[in-house]
């Protein structure tokens, strides 16, 4: 048993120009430069302080980790309960989740349920799926300081105390963040069962090989050891000393960055095999929120059912992520038609969903030198910080007048109202030909060009029919304009995708979706609610993109999500 094989088929010309990526990351030591944390080989500026993940699992500190973990879950098997809730957002919730989506509930050990979500809808789902008696809350934050764990962790601590009566909710909870943040003296001051902490030289969307991804892994019931005995694998084919020709993420981060750099196959369409299917969305946030920024980055497009080859422009890059055990041959069929037609395709073969480890690291490496190809600091993320800024900007407002500023719709009618800023406005209203919404949604649709992409950003509950509905539109959008397309769930998508949209180039046409809601929660210790909270990330999210120059429309539906986006999907299909 081996570390995950990886072929390509890239076509003659991209082979020799990756080929000459590599023989210059060889000849010219930038592998070592790497493992070396040398700032240079990106921007210069703080990047070397951000590549603790290159040394996380080493001997004989993984031993030490292990240990840990392994105490750790004993101890919350030892209670007895049922449920384990992690409260995260991004790089602290995205990991967690893959391990949920891909294992299921181990016999024996609690069931593990992963919350990034604002929506009212989506909390109160949460809440009602665990039995709160028997639950242990694992709130995770680098900063400590980030909204959505911080208002997560005030209304489940609450819901569970409720819950227990006299046994202090404090003995429930565990806290995973970086050493001298506020979230660890709120877990002191409440008596936290355990704090795991981070590590300060390891970004959020690297940690999946550290407490952050590894302690929720544990306490499921999952073999950490065996874990990472097959990442550590990986850590090693990826090392300083290993060829650049052979090295597993130094050759694919070649492969990445030379196909957007020199081919403009930027959009870097990702296939997995159903079982380890979440994995793209882990990988949609590292690879987004690294490289999108000043003008340039990779768009990762995560969850497209593989179309036919027709639908496809010359700007992609295909990624087959195939898991031997479980592979799906439909997947395999269209893969194999995309090649016929001359796409250019790689193929990583994993044999076990053990071997995500393996792949955490792989990816971590390659988008570290796509990074460096592309020219950017892969380890910052400015424009998150601007939607997050734009946010409480509102919210203090908020907490002074109790007021939210009332919007204006630019159409309305068929039960949705369609919003966006006057620049906007003024070439949709000159485009459309009635004011009509459908009208809108047509103008706002033809404003494709050569290498655009549509994104959908959706405040709605994560279930089945409203991701269902929503798939069904991006493809409509992808089959009948040829561009890629992708959707995220807000907030979730602000920490990943977000710093793309903002910060990358300016080829997205993006239709942001909001909701009434037809059931709010308060957030105990603060004056706003959650469904307050998720308007005004939206109205955030959205300030941002107008003040970046991005062609923007948002659509609102009415308390019924599901009917609402019948609704749209409906007037997408005529307007197209």
């Amino acid at each position: 048993m081996g570390i995950p094989t990886m072929s390509e088929s890239l076509g003659e010309a991209a082979e020799q120009a990756v080929a000459e990526t590599i023989e210059d990351w060889q000849s010219s030591g930038k592998i070592k430069k790497l493992w070396n944390k040398d700032a240079f080989l990106w921007s210069g500026e703080d990047e070397g302080k951000w590549l603790g993940w290159l040394h996380s699992i080493d001997e004989p500190g993984r031993r030490d980790l292990v240990a840990n973990l392994k105490a750790i879950a004993a101890d919350v098997k030892s209670l007895g309960v049922k449920d384990v809730l992690v409260m995260g957002m991004g790089g602290s919730s995205m990991c967690p989740e893959v391990f949920k989506m891909t294992f299921g509930h181990l016999a024996g050990w609690p069931e593990l349920h992963v919350l990034d979500s604002t929506v009212p809808a989506q909390v109160a789902a949460f809440r009602d799926a665990v039995d709160l008696k028997s639950t242990v809350g694992i709130v995770a934050s680098k900063s400590g300081g980030t909204t959505e764990p911080n208002v997560f962790r005030q209304f489940f601590q609450n819901e569970i105390q409720y819950a227990l009566g006299l046994e202090p909710a404090g003995s429930r909870m565990i806290a995973i963040t970086d050493p001298g943040t506020k979230m660890q003296k709120v877990a002191e001051a409440n008596g936290f069962r355990h704090i795991a902490y981070g590590d300060p030289t390891i970004g959020g969307r690297f940690s999946a090989l550290s407490n952050f991804g590894l302690v929720p892994a544990a306490v499921m019931g999952l073999d950490v050891e065996d874990f990472l005995r097959r990442a550590g694998d990986m850590v090693k084919a990826c090392g300083p000393t290993s060829a650049a020709a052979v090295n597993p993420g130094v050759r694919l981060g070649c492969i990445l960055g030379t196909m957007a750099k020199s081919f403009h196959r930027d959009k870097v369409t990702l296939i997995t095999s159903p079982m380890i299917g979440d994995l793209g969305a882990w990988l949609e946030q590292l690879i987004a929120e690294s490289t999108g920024k000043t003008g340039k980055g990779l768009v990762p497009v995560d969850g497209e059912v593989v179309g036919e080859p027709s639908v496809y422009g010359d700007d992609r890059l295909f990624v087959y992520i195939r898991l031997d055990r479980a592979p799906s041959v439909e997947q395999d069929a269209k893969v194999v038609a995309l090649e016929a037609a001359g796409q250019p395709v790689v193929r990583i073969l994993m044999e076990d969903p053990m071997d995500l480890g393996a792949e955490f690291f792989r990816w971590e490496v390659a988008t570290a030198v796509a990074g460096s190809i592309l020219g950017i600091n892969a380890f910052n993320q400015p424009d998150v910080e601007a939607s997050k800024i734009k946010t409480r900007e509102l919210s203090e407002e908020f907490a002074k007048t109790g007021v939210i500023p009332t919007e204006i719709p630019v159409s309305e009618g068929s039960g949705v109202k369609l919003f966006t800023d006057d620049k906007n406005a003024d070439s949709l209203s000159r485009a459309a030909l009635t004011p009509e919404p459908v009208d809108y949604l047509r103008a706002h649709l033809a404003r494709f060009e050569i290498g655009d992409y549509f994104a959908m950003t959706a405040y709605v509950p994560m279930n089945e029919e409203n991701h269902l509905l929503l798939g069904e539109i991006r493809h409509l959008v992808r089959d009948s304009r040829n561009v890629a397309t992708t959707l995220g769930f807000g907030p979730r998508f602000l920490h990943s995708t977000g710093q793309l949209h903002k910060g990358g180039p300016n080829s997205g046409v993006f239709l942001q979706i909001t909701s009434d809601d037809a059931v709010d929660l308060p957030i105990p210790g603060e004056t706003f609610t959650f469904g307050q909270l998720k308007g005004f990330q939206a109205q955030g999210d959205f300030a941002v993109l107008v003040e970046r120059d991005r062609r923007a429309l948002r659509v609102h539906l009415g308390p019924d999500v599901a009917d609402g986006l019948r609704k749209l999907k409906a007037m997408v299909e005529q307007a197209l």
